[in-house]
């Protein structure tokens, strides 16, 4: 067997590459930023969708990027054999369709025909194909919401704490890791889109004082309460999106994930280290 990770440098591919190591298996790692080489890892320099190296015959792929850039590639890829692949999407698919937001909308409208269009690329190598949809990714210092918040208050040593009554789930990247892992021995998971969530709802206001709490340095927490919060909406008409939805659940439903893949994330509880950058 010899593994495809696409946008193997991501908070998902750190964690996913030595479990990947520890099954034996002979892995490609492609990403824009290539690492050197290690014992059982190949790094490719390379994009979706048109900048792929020449490939060997794979068994399957496994992607962290761009859902919409995936789907374009594996259209027009000529591939051997018929590998099994899987794709991270994004919970935005759901969460944001009824955003009040027109670009939000059209985020959601966008993951969901990506989604349908890898299915169809798939179905054309016959290939067969499980989407991971997770919520908030934190875990490798290398997301861009939580862990960018962490390391400015670090340097200015002042933590905003939007109040947020909307329901947060959090997921390691590690866990998602796991599933990819599962989902590649589970032919039941081919064809599913599959939510992934952390292993714990909170509250937003919860998540952030949490990720304060976890914090090397002391800081100054500075509440933003809801009052202030509208205000700015008005103000700022570009920041209604994530601004409003600090009042909306942004949660997943792991039933299915759980009972295909035996996956149970983790809870939210967050480490220094987790807030800043692998590698």
């Amino acid at each position: 067997m010899t593994v495809l990770v696409i946008g193997a440098s991501s908070q998902i591919g750190w964690f996913l590459l030595p479990r990947l190591l520890a099954t034996g298996e002979p892995v490609l790692a492609m990403s824009r930023h290539p690492r050197p080489g290690s014992p059982g890892i190949t790094w490719l320099h390379g994009s979706l969708p048109d900048r792929v190296p020449a490939l060997p015959s794979l068994s399957a792929i496994i992607s962290c990027g761009p859902l919409s850039h995936l789907a374009d590639w594996l259209s027009q890829a000529s591939l051997g054999d018929a590998p099994r692949v899987i794709a991270t999407s994004s919970m935005s698919a759901e969460s944001k369709r009824d955003s009040p937001v027109p670009g939000e909308r059209d985020v959601s409208r966008q993951l969901r025909e990506s989604e349908a269009a890898l299915a169809g690329a798939c179905e054309r190598h016959g290939s067969a194909w499980t989407v991971l949809r997770p919520t908030l990714v934190y875990g490798a210092g290398l997301d861009q919401s939580l862990a960018p918040m962490a390391r400015r208050a670090m340097r200015t040593r002042l933590f905003p704490l939007p109040a947020g009554r909307g329901l947060r789930q959090p997921v390691h990247a590690d866990d998602i890791a796991q599933a990819a892992l599962a989902a590649l021995e589970c032919p039941a998971s081919a064809g599913r889109v599959l939510p992934i969530g952390g292993g714990e709802r909170l509250a937003a206001a919860e998540m952030f004082a949490r990720v304060r709490r976890s914090l090397p340095a002391t800081t100054i927490p500075v509440p933003l309460p809801a009052w202030l919060l509208h205000a700015v909406q008005l103000a700022l008409p570009r920041l209604r999106g994530p601004l409003g939805r600090l009042d909306r659940d942004l949660v997943a439903d792991n039933a299915e994930l759980e009972r295909l893949l035996g996956i149970r994330p983790r809870p939210f509880r967050p480490e220094a280290s987790m807030w800043l950058p692998s590698g």
